[in-house]
């Protein structure tokens, strides 16, 4: 199936879905099908929120995050969660 050629009018259809998407436009999406999430369900999927900490960091580790630019807390975030997950 995927080793066949595709004709010009696949071609066609999948190059304008393409630029749609690059658009950002899903205004063709038929989400009729799909159930409503109820309140219920909607507040399972809540993140648990943060907890603001004051840590004392090496000066080259402070370094080694900032030359990344912006976002450092959520980067320290993104690190200890690997360890943590890696530990369990």
């Amino acid at each position: 199936m995927f080793s066949k050629p595709l004709s010009k009018k696949q071609k066609t259809v999948l190059s304008r879905i393409a630029k749609r998407q690059a658009a950002g436009d899903d205004s063709n999406i038929d989400y009729s099908d799909i159930p409503r999430l109820t309140d219920d369900q909607l507040a399972q999927f809540r993140r648990m929120p943060k907890v603001l900490v004051a840590a004392r960091i090496d000066r080259e580790v402070h370094d080694w995050l900032m030359q990344y630019g912006p976002g450092y807390s959520t980067r320290i975030n993104s690190i200890l969660r690997t360890v943590m997950e890696r530990a369990r």
